[in-house]
């Protein structure tokens, strides 16, 4: 019988990514057979696995939802503090997480998976997977603030510089910018030291799909060739070979 590793296992079953099933087990809280689960080992997927104590059921169908997300929902999942949290605003048949996120202050694209092989690729900063901005600030932009946007920025807060970018005027206080990196508020820190305030942050696309035709709040299953197309963009080669059309 074919087995695989138990992280990659978790992570098709849209419990949570290799590397949180990493954690997870590493912390003790998986259990194979009665048994605590170890790093590393292999399952077939007819053991009885829990996680918290709890049973965990099979693979599931993969699924991916293009969601719009709205100003004031956190992207979290277990903050008692938060007052919309992303998983009460989204209500599917099958668990889906996130696969990067937005500032609570941020509106617009993510995409919500429950398959864990995607949420890692999606979140691998070195991977250069395209996000489509447009934002809004307090100052009217200039060719200068342009430029040194495009150029690439020195954030003094983490000691880095921003990848050269793709960065489009559309507006007097308004522009769209292409990232392709990782970096947490990497437009808010850009913009900030450069002397200009974020009033606003909309995503509109990511790689292939885009907001366009949803409206606030609401979400939508991806195509058949949507999905094709982002595995094909994220995922490595032996996973592109096991990636039929009737997953989705």
């Amino acid at each position: 019988m074919e087995k695989e590793r138990l992280n990659k296992y978790l992570a098709a079953c849209g419990l949570c990514s290799r590397r949180d099933a990493d954690r997870l087990i590493a912390q003790g809280r998986v259990e194979v057979d009665g048994k605590k689960a170890e790093t590393g080992m292999q399952v077939s997927g007819r053991e009885h696995i829990t996680v918290n104590g709890k049973p965990l059921h099979g693979k599931e169908e993969k699924v991916v939802l293009a969601y719009y997300k709205p100003v004031g929902v956190t992207c979290t999942e277990k903050d008692r503090f938060a007052d919309k949290k992303i998983t009460d605003m989204v209500k599917f048949p099958v668990r889906v997480t996130y696969a990067g996120r937005l500032d609570k202050d941020s509106e617009g694209l993510m995409l919500l998976t429950n398959d864990g092989d995607l949420i890692d690729a999606m979140m691998r900063g070195s991977a250069g997977h395209e996000k489509e901005y447009l934002v809004k600030v307090n100052r009217e932009i200039t060719q200068g603030f342009l430029e040194k946007m495009r150029a690439g920025v020195y954030l003094s807060e983490l000691d880095i510089v921003t990848r050269p970018c793709q960065v489009e005027k559309n507006g007097k206080f308004q522009f769209k910018i292409i990232l392709t990196q990782g970096v947490n508020r990497q437009i808010k820190r850009m913009t900030g030291e450069l002397g200009y305030r974020v009033i606003a942050i909309k995503r509109i696309r990511i790689l292939n799909i885009c907001l366009k035709g949803l409206k606030t709040g609401e979400f939508r299953r991806l195509s058949q060739e949507e999905a094709r197309v982002l595995y094909n963009s994220c995922l490595e080669k032996q996973k592109k070979n096991k990636f039929y059309l009737n997953e989705f």
